[in-house]
């Protein structure tokens, strides 16, 4: 009998997995591949609120886990997947500067934003008002994280690529039985396909679709990530992303024309340089309507959890919401509020 069931295998499971694994308890993964956001997004971490210049919930907290994190991750999988990056934040106007000054002198944000404009420095990009450098920032290799922790699992015969069928699962007080699988517990990292699980589908999710283009441009030389209407992110080999969109309608992982032109318009106020554009990705990011991931029990069941929402930011957070949930399940720690699954029990009938 394993001591976990995952179902999910993006960055919130296979996170959780390595936590799980780090403290000796056994688990197994089922997974049908369909967590694609974790594989598109751009990886990047930031602890800064880059539009108005603020610190991201819990920021020095997730920090300060990321490193130890991801270093021990590269040990065990002999592969580098941390790449320090600086991020650029162009400034629009004088005004901006100010409140970066400004910003940048508070405690909260002293070691993450350097109180020093850095001027334009590369021809192709205008910036008349300069930057500003995030500090401590960069990028996950999400999919060589992904892919080597599972392809290890693999190896073990503990990693099952399938579609869930939530019909075949039985929930007793004390064990968790699924096809041929027993464990002590069940946890769903299922992303955005949260909204079909019935023992979650109450939950408020507010699923937002975003699309990248990757393209070619050996001319740019851009080795930080720069960001105004747009992200530049510098993937290697004269290779950048740019991205993302956001549209709350269509929530499909289909690329389309509308996002492919608001990118090239972005990217064309950004660069003035030749470039090819090579690839267009989409996929649904697993938001939440209040920004903050969903963490914890099951209302009715003890021995069935949720590790999910991590939005955006979820390179990140993953390992801090991880981590919290380790603890709540083995060590009966309390997890904040703003993150506990809990604070939605009203929304389930």
């Amino acid at each position: 009998m394993f001591d976990f069931i995952i179902v999910g295998a993006g960055l919130a499971g296979v996170t959780f997995a390595n936590i799980l694994e780090k403290n000796n308890k056994s688990f197994c993964i089922i997974t049908d591949n369909s967590q694609i956001a974790s594989l598109v997004a751009g990886g990047v971490y930031n602890p800064v609120v880059l539009k108005r210049f603020t610190p991201v919930w819990r920021a020095n907290e997730q920090m300060n886990l990321l490193d130890s994190f991801y270093d021990e991750i590269e040990e065990k999988i002999n592969k580098k997947i941390i790449i320090p990056i600086p991020i650029l934040r162009k400034f629009a106007s004088v005004e901006e500067q100010n409140n970066w000054f400004f910003a940048s002198d508070k405690q909260v944000l002293s070691s993450y934003l350097s109180s020093e404009i850095i001027s334009e420095k590369n021809r192709h990009i205008q910036a008349p008002f300069g930057f500003g450098k995030v500090l401590q920032t960069g990028r996950l290799d999400v999919k060589t994280y992904l892919q080597e922790c599972t392809k290890l699992w693999k190896d073990e015969s503990i990693f099952h690529q399938r579609r869930f069928n939530y019909e075949e699962l039985k929930v007793s007080s004390d064990r968790i039985d699924y096809q041929t699988i027993s464990a002590k517990n069940i946890v769903f990292c299922e992303g955005y396909g949260i909204v079909k699980n019935p023992y979650f589908n109450y939950l408020p999710m507010k699923p937002c679709k975003g699309e990248t283009l990757t393209f070619y441009a050996p001319d740019l030389r851009l080795e930080e990530i720069v960001k105004s209407d747009g992200v530049i992110l510098p993937i290697g080999d004269n290779f950048y992303k740019i991205g993302a969109t956001y549209e709350w309608e269509d929530l499909s992982d289909t690329i389309t024309e509308k996002a492919k032109n608001e990118l090239l318009e972005k990217l064309n106020k950004l660069i003035s340089c030749r470039y090819e554009i090579v690839e267009q990705e989409a996929s649904v990011r697993p938001t939440v309507a209040d920004r903050r991931p969903l963490v914890g029990k099951h209302p009715d069941y003890d021995n069935m959890w949720i590790l999910n929402g991590l939005g955006t930011r979820g390179v990140m957070n993953a390992p801090f919401v991880a981590k919290n949930l380790y603890e709540m399940v083995y060590e009966n720690k309390l997890i904040d509020r703003e993150m506990n699954v809990e604070r939605y029990r009203k929304y389930k009938i």
